[in-house]
């Protein structure tokens, strides 16, 4: 076969190109798993746009609306067919034409309410749709956290999972130290049992930190489906909220749990205002057409009628009680949930605060001085010294690991719980 090119070229341009290509597929697979990764952000943004418990309240939201357009019109008005004066006796009797008083009719009746029973629906129906609004506002802001809660319950679980087998894969040295002082004479086979033991246990805590991330990712299933799947990006920075506690303290009705009692009271004003109302009187207004027979003439009638609300102690009076202490409950309840919901904002930062100060306790000091002991234990037993020390040294180098990485998933739904307290979007 004839190249155009020496061989010796060829295969050196071959050899070029393969440390080309390996670069080029691990930047691929890089990009590829970089593009797959579910970050919290998009977990949390499909699931506000998928999940039927919100939609139900968008329905309930628009119901609502829906009222508002009828509240307060008039009653529908009302036709009479009839005829009057109708015969019993005598020869025609019973007969639309048996005497000349009798005729056919037609007519209708319209009720007026009074103007401020009508502006008093109109009020409460626009209250009930804010309900309902700041209800899909609430329920957002609660799927929010929760969605959010539960992604860092399963990369807390992936965390503590890398640390353990970083863990194994130390651990492995010293069961290769022990297993190597056996062979030359300096060591028992007690050490190497002792170790062995000590990496069984290791695997345990393995497989209790893979079954909380499965359970993680199936209730992730239920907000994002085969999405939660996918391999969990990065965590954000827990140490940063949006709003610091001053912040969060001076717009606490504009945090989830009490974003629906503003308006609530108003509902409840409504409703007192239209109790109110009932004690004034209502009109109706009503015509008829009659049309008689034997030439006679035919007859109009009109009619003005008007309520008479007079004895108001046993009826109205106690509608008006009644929801005037209905709206100083709703002012009591939300007075409460201004003080619990402060106490909660008051408190969750506190606890954030202090996850914070000791998860950089861990990170910069605890671990450090961890691994440190850990590797001047294991120095010495190579030197020949005791494994008990070491031991002891590895199991609190792992107590500390997984204290650091639970600390750090607490320290994440602590953010989280301040994070999704605010809504930033003001509509539904």
């Amino acid at each position: 076969m004839f190249f155009p090119y020496p061989i010796s070229r060829v295969r050196a341009a071959r050899r070029a190109c393969v440390p080309a290509l390996a670069m080029l597929m691990l930047l691929t697979r890089f990009a590829h798993a970089t593009e797959q990764a579910l970050t919290l952000d998009a977990t949390v943004r499909q699931a506000v746009a998928q999940a039927p418990l919100l939609q139900a309240q968008r329905y309930r939201w628009a119901s609502a609306r829906e009222e508002t357009g009828r509240a307060g019109a008039l009653p529908d008005p009302q036709l009479t067919v009839g005829i009057d004066n109708l015969s019993t006796q005598g020869p025609g009797a019973y007969t639309a034409g048996g005497d000349s008083m009798t005729m056919r009719s037609v007519g209708f009746s319209q009720i007026l309410p009074s103007r401020d029973k009508r502006r008093a629906e109109r009020d409460l129906a626009n209250a009930n749709a804010d309900v309902a609004a700041s209800a899909v506002q609430a329920t957002a802001l609660i799927l929010q956290q929760r969605v959010a809660q539960t992604w860092i319950a399963a990369w807390g679980a992936t965390a503590e999972q890398r640390m353990l087998r970083q863990l194994h894969d130390e651990w492995t040295l010293d069961l290769t130290t022990a297993q190597a002082r056996l062979r030359g004479g300096d060591g028992t086979a007690g050490d190497v049992l002792a170790l062995r033991t000590q990496m069984l246990e290791l695997d345990n805590r393995l497989d209790d930190a893979q079954a909380r991330e499965a359970q993680a990712r199936a209730s992730l299933r239920r907000w994002v489906g085969a999405q939660a799947e996918r391999p969990l990006a990065d965590a954000p920075d827990f140490s940063h909220v949006i709003h610091d506690e001053q912040a969060l303290l001076a717009r606490v009705d504009d945090q989830g749990e009490l974003l629906g009692w503003s308006a609530r009271e108003q509902a409840a004003q409504a409703a007192l205002d239209e109790a109110q109302a009932a004690r004034h009187p209502e009109w109706s207004l009503g015509a008829s057409y009659g049309a008689r027979t034997r030439g006679l003439s035919n007859m109009l009638t009109v009619q003005v009628g008007v309520s008479l609300p007079l004895f108001t102690r046993n009826r109205q009076d106690r509608g008006i009680s009644a929801r005037a202490a209905d709206l100083d409950a709703v002012r009591a309840e939300h007075d409460d949930a201004r003080r619990q919901q402060i106490a909660a904002v008051q408190s969750a930062w506190a606890q954030w605060q202090a996850l914070g100060q000791q998860v950089r306790r861990h990170r910069e000091q605890l671990l450090p001085l961890a691994h440190d002991r850990a590797m001047l234990a294991l120095a010495a037993y190579r030197g020949g010294a005791e494994l008990q020390p070491l031991l002891e040294a590895r199991r609190d180098e792992l107590a500390h690991h997984l204290d650091y990485v639970r600390m750090l998933a607490d320290y994440g739904q602590a953010w989280a719980a301040l994070t999704y307290l605010i809504s930033e979007d003001s509509t539904p």
